[in-house]
């Protein structure tokens, strides 16, 4: 656990109640660069995350609150300079939004557990799901699978 999740009373890997925490008491919790795309839906420059091009076996947490997200089998190499996922850890994980900012047309993903924005997802990823979930690293905590 990160030294800044022991500031954080809604960080756990276990726990998976909804959180309903207003964005005054989020920034209380979470650093500012998370926070930034938590809740501000703020995007980091493409290949500047330190996971876009990471290979390394674990799971991929959500940096606000601690919910499993992504396993590392669930990722591709989809060179958009972000980390891309085909499918989250499960149905729950990841929930769904519809984002028309900047004159597109987008779906948002978010936490299943806290609504933190993630990024988004677009239909051209590999089988066998054809989705390429596109995350920033920011708002991902790794877990290093145990050998």
């Amino acid at each position: 656990m990160d030294t800044n999740k022991k500031d954080n009373p809604f960080y756990s890997n276990t726990d998976s109640s909804k959180l309903a925490i207003s964005n005054e008491e989020w920034k209380k919790v979470l650093p500012e660069d998370v926070y930034e795309i938590a809740r501000k839906k703020g995007t980091e420059r493409a290949f500047t995350g330190k996971y876009w091009n990471s290979k390394e076996g674990g799971t991929y947490y959500c940096a606000a609150c601690g919910y499993p997200l992504f396993n590392s089998n669930g990722k591709f190499e989809s060179s958009c300079g972000w980390p891309s996922f085909f499918e989250p850890i499960s149905k729950g994980s990841i929930i769904y939004a519809p984002d028309n900012t900047y004159g597109m047309k987008r779906t948002e993903v978010m936490c299943g557990r806290c609504k933190a924005h993630l990024g988004h997802v677009f239909e051209d990823g590999p089988p066998p799901t054809g989705l390429r979930y596109c995350i920033n690293s920011v708002i991902l905590d790794f877990e290093k699978k145990e050998e």
